[in-house]
């Protein structure tokens, strides 16, 4: 029997299942949006991301909290912003883009639909033509207090 590689698994992209058009060959994330579930494509985001054979990045979930220890900004857009440069950082450490984000979590303390939308703006830009799929969590509380927003992301290591 042994180790051999299957061959790639195909989607229904038909009719049913609209796909985002890409422009670079080379991308192997498929991105889905099925007419059933609600369409997050004009938001940045896409509902279904199917990565082609690969290896993934699985990012733990990154804070605003710099490793040097330096002083955390104290509200969530600031810390949105650190966080998204963060993440812009380790898709250039990966030679990734924002089209091999595969799937986004994003926690937010005491959330609500306006905390969410401040977190969400520079992450849009970090995520700009990727669209990603992505889950929204409120949380009453992360690992310290200080912390209002924390991200973890999938990628699809090109």
């Amino acid at each position: 029997m042994g180790n051999r590689a299957q061959p790639p698994r195909r989607f229904n992209t038909g009719e049913n299942m609209p796909t985002e058009p890409t422009n670079d060959a080379d991308v192997s994330v498929t991105r889905l949006h099925p007419s059933f579930l609600f369409d997050m494509s004009a938001r940045g985001f896409a509902q279904i991301s199917v990565a082609e054979p690969g290896r993934l990045a699985f990012l733990s979930g990154q804070v605003a909290g710099a490793p040097e220890g330096e002083h955390m900004p104290p509200d969530l857009a600031s810390q949105a912003h650190v966080v998204a440069a963060q993440l812009k950082k380790v898709l250039t450490e990966l030679g990734a883009s924002a089209s091999d984000v595969v799937m986004v979590r994003l926690y937010v303390v005491n959330a609500t639909t306006e905390r969410f939308q401040q977190a969400l703006a520079p992450l849009r830009d970090t995520f700009s033509g990727g669209k990603p799929s992505i889950s929204t969590i409120g949380v009453q509380a992360l690992f310290a207090p200080d912390y209002q927003l924390e991200v973890e992301m999938v990628v699809r290591v090109p």
